[in-house]
């Protein structure tokens, strides 16, 4: 039997760049939309915002896998390991873990993830599901390689995360790392804009760290232009855009715009 391909995982390991989007909804219309562009190695779904059902994850993973691309999910931290392994026996490539702030979480992360074997010692075992293409019958060694070739991904969005980063890109098994300005302006008592430039500095940081110790910084734009300042620092795994980022953009400003046209006529 020939294990399914994780499309992520084979993107890290031949050193090759990514290109991803972040999709609020599970309707595989919108998958299906997304990959028919081929456009984007992969859709993240952002399961920490959103409502979702388990049936939803399968559905999901179905729909990218029929049109050739890869998955993400993004986990709360309460109840990841839960969510996770539901998700990568649902078929999810790879794992986007929040709210990490210490090394032990993440140790913690990637045990619930790893395969129950002696080697691995990890937590998670064989259920029958679907994974990635489908094979349930698959040898209990291959299946525990196929749980190994998960991507993990982490967020740095805590203020002593970013304090502990060293420690984090050094733990085997951490794949990705993506800086989150939002949670770690807050951890650290600030409004994001009002502290832009130490935001950027925690950024940089966390990137340098995460290349001093093989592992690749993921970063999140919302434009193509912005890309460049990131490849200048060695970044080459990208998340463009947010479904409800740009919606709300165009509800807000071409919105406004016509409403302003319409009340004239009105008037």
């Amino acid at each position: 039997m020939v294990l399914k391909e994780n499309l992520i995982r084979s993107l890290l390991e031949k050193d090759r760049p990514s290109v991803a989007t972040r999709l609020w909804t599970t309707s595989t219309f919108f998958v299906e939309a997304l990959a028919s562009t081929g456009n984007f190695d992969y859709a993240e779904f952002v399961a920490e915002y959103a409502p979702y059902t388990l049936y939803d994850l399968q559905n999901f993973c179905i729909a990218a896998e029929l049109h050739g691309m890869g998955s993400m999910i993004k986990v709360d931290f309460q109840n990841r390991g839960f969510v996770a392994q539901k998700a990568i026996a649902s078929g999810f490539q790879a794992i986007n873990f929040t709210d990490c702030q210490t090394a032990e979480d993440v140790k913690e992360s990637i045990r619930l993830t790893m395969p129950e074997t002696p080697e691995d010692g990890g937590r998670f075992g064989f259920p029958n599901n679907r994974f990635i293409g489908f094979q349930p019958k698959m040898p209990q060694m291959l299946h525990a390689e196929r749980e190994r070739k998960v991507v993990r991904c982490f967020m740095i969005e805590k203020a002593v995360a970013v304090e502990n980063i060293e420690a984090i890109c050094a733990i085997p098994g951490v794949d990705m790392v993506q800086f989150g300005p939002s949670d770690f302006s807050m951890s650290s008592g600030w409004n994001v804009n009002e502290h832009v430039a130490e935001v950027k500095e925690a950024e940089r940081h966390v990137i340098e760290v995460a290349l001093k110790h093989g592992v690749q910084p993921r970063c999140e734009i919302q434009s193509v232009e912005a890309a460049g300042y990131y490849i200048a620092l060695g970044v080459k795994h990208f998340c463009l855009g947010d479904q409800l980022v740009q919606l709300t953009s165009f509800w807000e400003k071409d919105g406004k715009q016509l409403r302003g046209i319409a009340d004239k006529l009105g008037n």
